[in-house]
């Protein structure tokens, strides 16, 4: 829907659609024409990086089509929709100082406070989007923006999914809605951006299969995926998250000049809940019985629960001078509580209710404008006993439409999330407390775009890295718990584009590259993700339709792929089972008509043709064909 570019402060502000009609100060600014051009449609990040409303049909609104709504290149999806991704690219990983709650298997979906995009629009706009999914049910996404006045836009939006799925026992419900504001004074002495987000994710989870051999059979009786065995048939799990947030800033001299001064303040209150039910707790593996996780403390209706709440508060103080740029100095103050209603004695040690984080940190920025150039440098470091530090540096060269590079660099040691230190549960071995060492990763990134190639590489080194493991032996089981590795990681990726196009025809290619070097294996990628699609695209019935129809080749290499846990919703190291080496194609039909875009894809077709060997980890198969139908509705008032 939307194409990414960098809001420098150098450029001249995009001016409301009343300003435009009114014009300037000067007769030759006057805008004649009423009618809203499509800059005038604007969606602002946190982060001030804009994008403008885009009802182009590209291929790349074909890769983002999708549950998502963004390229999943790197994401391994699991069988049916709504449900978990495997990570096949692991710098798409984003790496903050403060810890997180965790069960981050089920946070896929969930918009975090960065990613929310305030509306700035000339006029009302709406935008629909539907797609079908596997089985019954559907996946529908809708935004409403509206300006109030030339300094007050609101926007609300809703994402829903209801998913029946393939297989027994994997139903996935899930709900986004979001309410987001943005105003400014005239003068611009005074801005605010400000959301309300209420985010749930419901599903039934059945554990994968108990035997791979009959899926990888292609035995005929197993073509309905209903009649393959799995782990848990009544289980399921339920995450719920709300946030508050509030982003605002005040210049404190009254008009605009060549050096300014401006107070900011941020808050971000969030509440969130997870809950996995599993009333029966014996498995059937064949003609066996299993308990897939362990010993429990109840013989039936095991029920988990843990509750999450933080509140951030972050202030500062800018001062801007037009040739030097800004230098912000901020405190912020970070408390959570990761916590449950009670407290465990148990033979290995006491298991407390609650982990409370109280951290507070001193840092300064500073943000440089020049010409082509645009610079951003970050450092902070708590002052609290619970002590995180965090560098950045970030350097954009912008040469001309054709040539742009970014130049990263970040140096962090982090508390890790909360979920590693401290669960409870009513499974006897998914207790514990811990104290883990502080993360310390160093990143060097790199990213150009070039006429020739699109590339991106990053070099990282990874210190006492926490993930975790399955202590038990049988592969029918899995006793996980965390684990913090004391050596050194290192992780190389480099990403390469190209698009080559002929006529009508074009060939988009993508490779990724991924190596590391560790002593023990605990950070496992594959070592070459491939994407290639070759399409047609043409305008018929005099420009009235563009049609771009082709086929997507998707491959990557065998590796030790992390296996999948709905107890704690969290993805594990496993050594036992590889996957991938298998060639995916999906075929697709798309077409606009003026601002409605409409995709039609046949998913996986050569699933039948070669060879049931794949999987989306080690006890989840990967999605069948499947045929699906998509839309995508924009208008404007």
């Amino acid at each position: 829907m939307l194409f990414s570019q960098n809001n420098t402060r150098g450029e001249e502000p995009k001016r409301s659609f009343a300003d435009r009609l009114k014009g300037g100060p000067n007769a030759k600014e006057k805008d004649t024409g009423k009618v809203a051009t499509i800059d005038m449609y604007r969606f602002i990040t946190l982060e001030r990086d804009t994008t403008y409303l885009d009802t182009a049909l590209t291929v790349e609104r074909e890769y983002s089509h999708n549950y998502l709504r963004r390229d999943l290149f790197g994401l391994l999806a699991f069988p049916n929709e709504g449900q978990a991704y495997n990570t096949l690219q692991y710098s798409l990983t984003q790496h903050t100082p403060f810890p997180e709650m965790g069960f981050k298997a089920k946070h896929f979906n969930f918009l975090e406070a960065n990613q929310i995009r305030y509306a700035s629009v000339a006029t009302p706009v709406t935008e629909l989007y539907f797609k079908s999914i596997l089985a019954r049910g559907h996946s529908v996404d809708s935004f409403f923006a509206v300006n109030l006045s030339p300094n007050l836009n609101l926007s609300i939006a809703y994402k829903g999914l209801r998913s029946e799925g393939k297989y027994i026992n994997e139903l996935a419900s899930t709900g986004s809605f979001r309410f987001m504001m943005s105003y400014n004074t005239t003068s611009k002495r005074y801005l605010i951006k400000s959301h309300f987000t209420s985010q749930d994710a419901l599903n039934e989870e059945n554990g994968g299969i108990t035997t791979n051999n009959d899926f990888e059979s292609e035995d005929a009786k197993f073509k309905n995926r209903q009649r393959l065995q799995v782990y848990l048939t009544d289980a399921e799990s339920f995450l719920r998250a709300k946030r508050f947030f509030v982003d605002h800033i005040f210049r404190v001299n009254p008009n605009a000049a060549a050096n300014n001064l401006y107070v900011t303040h941020q808050f971000n209150f969030e509440n969130k809940f997870y809950r996995y039910n599993q009333p029966t707790l014996l498995s059937s593996v064949g003609t066996r019985n299993v308990y897939r996780f362990g010993d429990a403390i109840v013989t039936s209706n095991l029920s988990d629960q843990t509750h999450y709440n933080k509140m951030y508060n972050k202030a500062g103080l800018v001062y801007e001078n037009t040739t030097l740029g800004k230098f912000q100095f901020f405190i912020d103050d970070f408390r959570s509580n990761f916590y449950y209603n009670r407290i465990l004695i148990l033979d290995e040690g006491v298991i407390p209710s609650v982990l409370s984080r109280n951290i507070n940190n001193v840092g300064g920025q500073y943000e440089y404008w020049k010409n082509k150039w645009h610079g951003r440098f970050l450092l902070s470091k708590a002052i609290s006993k619970q002590t995180i530090s965090n560098i950045e540096a970030k350097l954009d060269y912008n040469l001309n439409e054709d040539f742009q590079f970014v130049f990263g660099y970040q140096n962090i040691s982090k508390l890790p999330n909360d979920i590693y230190n401290l669960y409870q549960s009513e499974y006897e071995n998914y207790n514990w407390s811990n104290n883990f060492a502080n993360e310390k990763i160093n990143i060097i990134s790199g990213e150009a775009v070039t006429p020739w190639l699109d590339g991106s590489m990053q070099i990282a080194t990874l210190t006492d890295h926490v993930y975790f493991e399955n202590k038990s032996a049988d592969n029918s089981q899995q006793l996980i718990s965390p684990n913090q590795f004391g050596g050194t990681i290192k992780y190389l990726s480099l990403k390469l584009s190209k698009e080559i196009t002929f006529g009508k025809f074009a060939l988009n290619n993508t490779v990724l590259y991924q190596k590391v070097d560790q002593s023990q294996a605990v950070l496992n990628v594959p070592d070459l993700v491939v994407r290639n699609t070759f399409y047609f695209s043409n305008y018929f019935f005099q420009r009235a339709l563009f049609v771009q129809t082709g086929i997507t080749f998707n491959y990557f290499t065998k590796y030790y792929a992390n296996e999948y846990n709905p107890v704690i919703g969290e993805f594990f190291v496993q050594q036992q089972k590889q996957i991938g080496n298998y060639p995916n194609f999906d075929f697709f039909f798309n077409a606009k008509i003026q601002r409605t875009r409409v995709y039609i894809k046949a998913e996986h077709f050569n699933s039948a043709y070669t060879g049931n060997n794949f999987y989306s980890s080690p006890s989840y198969p990967f999605r069948d064909m499947a045929i699906r139908f998509g839309v995508i509705w924009n208008f404007f008032n």
